[in-house]
């Protein structure tokens, strides 16, 4: 049996998140705490670790069904070991590295031409000659991740 018995005003106290932003949590499958012979919610210390990594994910622009995916890979019915936790933040690795990427293209290249195919600036005739961005879909292209397309030899 899991060793249960910190209040939600504990773990609100500990992570800085209020009670309501806790159930709404568990009621998302992120958490379980258990319950005491009051039916009050009962939470473990490993909590307080799940819910600070909730908000840290959250921050990071992570959905509450991707962190429910991730959480879901931690073990059941004991506490996750450090292993346990850099198993998880391994499989952030590959979509953080992007994400990297995509932030130093955006702080590098905002000012400039973004591949947004508007053609609204003097120098995306250099950049974007032809609206060349607009055929590879919508949206600022360049800076999604697509390369610029070379111009097409006949």
């Amino acid at each position: 049996m899991k060793n249960r018995g910190l209040s939600i005003s504990h773990i609100a106290g500990r992570t800085g998140l209020a009670a309501s932003a806790i159930r709404y949590y568990e009621d998302q499958g992120l958490i379980a705490p258990g319950r005491g012979p009051g039916g009050q919610r009962q939470f473990e210390k490993a909590d307080i670790r799940r819910l600070s990594f909730i908000m840290i994910a959250q921050s990071l622009g992570f959905s509450i069904a991707e962190i429910r995916d991730q959480l879901s890979s931690l073990p059941e019915g004991r506490t996750p070991t450090a292993a346990d936790w850099r198993r998880l933040s391994a499989t952030y690795r590959a979509d953080l590295d992007r994400r990297i990427d995509q932030l130093t293209r955006l702080r590098d290249d905002l000012d400039g031409c973004i591949g947004c195919g508007c053609l609204s600036l003097d120098r995306c005739g250099l950049y974007n000659p032809g609206d060349r961005a607009a055929r590879q879909g919508p949206g600022p292209r360049y800076m999604l991740g697509d390369a610029p397309l070379t111009e097409e030899k006949p």
